[in-house]
């Protein structure tokens, strides 16, 4: 590992910008990647489609390192809504239990399943807490469907107590906020499930999904393109069965332009190490939560450094979100702005004059 001290050398980011938790900007590393794809595809000969799909096994197999797991209980994904939906058409049947108030790519999918009836769906109000979950669990209840990080608060789920929790029934997480920059028990997960654009800063149309034996087992491969079948290069007019392992879920060949992204990314996540990026975001995110609270900022994010990731979400009493933003803004900082709060989310390259320009910017309007 080559350490966080020349992590934030591969990046390009204004100093000010604190929106990771929307999307993360690539890495020079990942455009590079890109721009050969992209290049090599456009001098393309007869070896051209063979030489740029090494990208797809070089991606799955940094995908399972991180996620604790084998390349062949991956298989990749072009966001983390594609992975929720083979979940939730896969559940052959029971209820699942959503939390009230996930991100939308967490409710759409078992929504259009229940509407299907291939499913029921009941919500859990407030985090995903293991004694909230244990609370609401009934017999019908075949999978509990959570965020490994809340888009919100930064709330980060304790996905070891919650394994223990479920016990038999499926565990499908949704780690888009937190893969990559945090330290969590990703095999407690029977599905995981992550976008790239964000934290993994691969840029859009990447990510992945990958199953548990318990998963592979259970989840019926509803989605199941050609590509997702045995001997998928024969064409022959035949249904094929189920390929084995996650790859029964993939529905087409992935873009190998988005493969080497995703493969760049991760390996770089590898090489500087998930822990030192960690300890990297949550000193940032402790200095910006005192940093609100020094301007009379109310923080929406978990008091406990254990029980949050890289987000810091507050409101500034008699300010309207809009008017904090554009303070925000006006300095420098690109937050994100939601209709009741304002959203920060540092990443391992963002430096203290970030947090300087914060403070400024909401000394600023408070003195307004």
């Amino acid at each position: 590992m080559t350490g966080l001290h020349g992590y934030a050398e591969h990046f390009d980011e204004p100093e000010g910008y604190l929106d990771f938790a929307r999307h993360g900007p690539p890495s020079r590393d990942v455009l590079d990647a890109t721009a050969r794809a992209m290049a090599a595809s456009a001098r393309a000969d007869h070896t051209t489609v063979d030489e740029l799909m090494r990208a797809e096994p070089r991606a799955i197999a940094a995908a399972a390192r991180l996620a604790g797991t084998t390349p062949e209980h991956v298989v990749l994904m072009p966001n983390a809504s594609t992975g929720l939906f083979h979940a939730a058409f896969g559940l052959p049947s029971g209820t699942v239990l959503v939390p009230a108030g996930e991100f939308p790519s967490n409710a759409y999918p078992w929504r259009r399943a229940a509407a299907l009836g291939r499913t029921g769906l009941r919500t859990l109000d407030g985090w995903a807490t293991p004694d909230a979950v244990k609370s609401a669990l009934t017999d019908d209840v075949t999978a509990v469907s959570v965020s490994a990080v809340d888009f919100r608060t930064g709330y980060r789920a304790d996905l070891g107590a919650l394994r223990e929790v479920v016990g038999d029934r499926l565990l499908v997480v949704d780690a888009i906020q937190g893969f990559g920059i945090a330290g969590m028990d990703w095999g407690a997960a029977d599905v995981l499930v992550t976008g790239g654009q964000k934290w993994l800063r691969a840029s859009w149309s990447t990510g992945f999904l990958a199953v548990s034996d318990r998963a592979l087992e259970r989840l019926e491969p509803t989605l199941t393109g050609w590509t997702g079948v045995r001997d998928a290069g024969v064409f022959d007019d035949v249904e094929h069965t189920p390929a084995p392992g996650a790859a029964r879920f993939s529905v087409t060949n992935p873009s190998p332009v988005a493969a080497a992204a995703l493969a760049t990314a991760l390996e770089l996540v590898e090489r500087v190490g998930v822990r030192a990026i960690e300890r990297h975001i949550e000193e940032r995110v402790g200095q910006l939560i005192d940093t609100v609270r020094a301007v009379g900022g109310l923080v929406l994010s978990p008091a406990a450094r254990r029980e949050r990731a890289g987000l810091v979400s507050f409101t500034v009493p008699g300010a309207a979100p809009e008017r904090v933003a554009g303070a925000l803004r006006e300095h420098g900082v690109a937050p994100t702005v939601r209709s009741d709060c304002v959203r920060l989310s540092a990443h391992a390259s963002t430096t203290l004059g970030a947090v300087d320009r914060v403070h400024a910017a909401l000394q600023n309007l408070r003195r307004r």
